[in-house]
């Protein structure tokens, strides 16, 4: 591959630093020792760089072609091995279900044609790897922490790879950080959605009012979303389903409340249809969010500053 640039390396090298330190701070604050968690640090870390590739569209073309199911299997298998050299025991079951998952995933469109059908196959297939417990026995739990996010992730830039690269689904503006009116349009979204879930929330008693968090704990799951939780929910359901939706009904508005109600019905399983009303409507403005702006990172900001303020009061 020719030589890589400079900015994904600096995202890089930020990611790694950023990532070893929380990791540490972490495993001391639930009594782990540096020594066992080393080795399941070292595998979000083996793992970063192939989610961070797919924020970078240059880069993330260079891999488009014959090597794509090849490069897959090894951002599949990688982290796992990493697991392996002290935390996990190595098991060839586990191992090969990350082979069928990443090869389903890698040649889906190198098999079966680009129609309605196999695309809401696809995104079925993807949701299920993150839904189901399928990635249970390769990622258990380890000194009573749940590893399977690992497997989540690998997960999520994989699909994005096949979409990006194989169907080619068009630019969604998928990236790490919004700019200035990106910003602006996302937070004023998120103040709609607060004006009407707040009411609502309180009308259907849908959560139950928490203690506010601390302010770094606030912003650390802010991030968490901005950069894996809501940037891959807005990827797949704004970026791509709402795209597609708009192609197959060629009516934007329909494409947009669709999109919406399919995002709060998936959210029926966490607590029931007091959910899936809230959800749909975050779904919609996230969604009006992204045809104002032309990419989804201004959705991306509405969803994170929710789940951010959901889980510090609303809880």
């Amino acid at each position: 591959m020719a030589k890589l640039p400079g900015g994904f390396l600096a995202a890089l090298a930020i990611a790694w630093m950023a990532l070893g330190a929380a990791g540490v701070v972490y495993a001391h604050g639930r009594g782990i020792s540096t020594s066992a968690a080393a080795p399941v640090i070292a595998a979000f870390l083996v793992e970063t760089p192939f989610y961070l590739v797919i924020g970078f569209p240059a880069l993330r073309h260079r891999l488009a072609g014959p090597r794509l199911p090849a490069y897959l299997v090894v951002s599949a298998v990688l982290p796992y091995l990493a697991c392996c050299c002290g935390a996990l025991p190595f098991q060839w079951m586990a191992l090969g279900r990350l082979l069928a998952m990443a090869l389903a995933v890698g040649l889906w469109y190198v098999v079966l044609p680009a129609t309605a059908l196999t695309d809401l196959g696809f995104l079925a297939l993807t949701g299920a790897l993150i839904v189901s417990k399928y990635l249970a026995p390769v990622y258990p739990t380890y000194l009573k922490q749940h590893l399977v996010i690992l497997g989540h992730i690998t997960v999520i830039q994989m699909a994005v790879m096949a979409l990006t690269l194989q169907r080619q689904v068009p630019e969604t503006g998928l990236g790490f950080w919004p700019n200035r009116r990106e910003w602006g349009v996302g937070v004023l979204h998120f103040l709609y959605f607060m004006a009407i879930a707040w009411p609502l929330n309180l009308l259907l008693h849908a959560t139950h009012t928490v203690h506010g968090w601390p302010l770094w704990a606030v912003g650390a799951v802010f991030l968490g979303a901005l950069w894996v939780q809501a940037l891959s929910e807005e990827f797949f359901f704004r970026g791509v389903l709402q795209t597609w939706m708009e192609a197959w009904t060629r009516h934007r508005t329909l494409a947009l409340a669709l999109t919406s109600a399919v995002f709060g019905l998936i959210h029926y399983w966490f607590r029931g249809w007091k959910w899936v009303i809230l959800t749909a409507v975050l779904g919609w403005l996230c969604g009006r969010a992204r045809n104002q702006t032309g990419g989804i990172r201004a959705g991306v900001v509405t969803h994170s500053l929710v789940v951010a303020t959901w889980r510090a009061f609303f809880w």
